[in-house]
């Protein structure tokens, strides 16, 4: 059990980094914006830049069925996600 709290405490510390001033940036709407994507069988991935900064980013898993998915539908299902967050 006290591994698991050292875990836990480990994942706190790492999300408060991640959603925290120094991490996130708020955006600036005159200038372009770069989303990255990652895409695979156990989910999907994206991160949203500009000009290097990081401003938002999200994963998720994807659900049973949505595994099954041929490449090109996976590809559209990320394109859909990603321009949600």
């Amino acid at each position: 059990f006290n591994g698991l709290r050292l875990v836990r405490k480990s994942l706190k510390k790492i999300e408060n980094r991640l959603t925290n001033d120094p991490v996130l940036t708020l955006p600036e709407v005159i200038e372009g914006f770069v989303m990255y994507c990652n895409l695979s069988r156990a989910g999907l991935d994206c991160v949203l830049m500009q000009n290097s900064k990081l401003i938002a980013y999200a994963s998720t898993k994807l659900k049973t069925h949505k595994k099954n998915y041929p490449t090109h539908n996976l590809e559209l299902t990320i394109v859909v996600f990603s321009s949600k967050i």
